[in-house]
């Protein structure tokens, strides 16, 4: 039996897709054969289909989308990427800082999401809309506290997003663990330091970019016709509880 991935002519924006997990995502779209449309803050000169948006203007998203909308003529797919927090603990960080976390983490994808209904209701074929989360959605997440809170309100958004809008818009979510990018070792320490974090992770080894691509890639296809409400977990089985380094085997 042969499975055809259905992906040739689809049209995806990824929003944060030039670097880190978000390349990887529109790299593993393009080469199942869908136009990708991607953003971020900076300029970007070079990058195919890219364009400078922040993500945190629910105003410049809004042109973005309907910029999209016209020179493609629908939008199929939106996969809700941009985001991060750098440490910080809760109480010596500002009151702006937690709040351009939330922006960035959560509000986003809410603009986005909203942005792009109208568009996906008019299709025929309605759409999907992915929301990139993180395993600190449903664990403690010290040093990076309102980054898991507005995870954990995005996968609240994605359940409540999949009764809505169904049954025109899939909406799911991809919960990533840790992933391997050109900036992890800035985040988690040298080499030595990240094998021992690797060690952590039931699977022995950090996620790459190609593996959130393609549980993304799974969920935007027919094969995952009748998941919708779902978090996807791309974390290599967890972590392991503290408490068994401890206990006696």
């Amino acid at each position: 039996m042969t499975i055809e991935l259905g992906l040739s002519g689809k049209v995806a924006l990824v929003t944060g897709g030039a670097r880190g997990v978000g390349a990887g995502i529109v790299e593993t779209f393009r080469a199942a054969g869908a136009a990708v449309e991607t953003c971020g803050r900076s300029d970007r000169d070079g990058v195919p289909g890219y364009t400078r948006v922040d993500v945190r203007d629910e105003q410049q998203i809004a042109r973005w989308v309907e910029e999209v909308a016209e020179r493609h003529g629908h939008i199929d797919i939106v996969v809700n990427n941009a985001g991060g927090a750098p440490f910080s603990e809760f109480a010596g960080a500002s009151t702006r800082f937690h709040r351009r976390i939330v922006e960035l983490n959560f509000l986003s994808a809410a603009y986005v999401a909203h942005a792009v209904h109208p568009v996906m209701c008019a299709q025929d074929e309605g759409g999907v809309v992915l929301n990139i989360t993180s395993i600190s959605a449903r664990r403690a997440s010290p040093g990076t506290a309102v980054y898991g809170a507005a995870k954990a309100a995005l996968e609240s958004l994605t359940r409540s997003l999949a009764v809505e809008w169904a049954p025109r818009v899939r909406v799911n979510a991809i919960s990533a663990g840790l992933v391997a990018t050109p900036g992890a070792t800035d985040h988690y320490g040298d080499a030595e330091q990240v094998a021992r974090i690797a060690a952590t992770i039931p699977r022995g080894v950090f996620a790459t970019p190609a593996d959130v691509g393609q549980a993304c890639l799974l969920l935007a296809t027919d094969l995952a016709a009748h998941i919708t409400g779902a978090v996807l977990n791309v974390d290599g089985g967890g972590e392991w509880p503290a408490f068994l380094q401890h206990a006696p085997r």
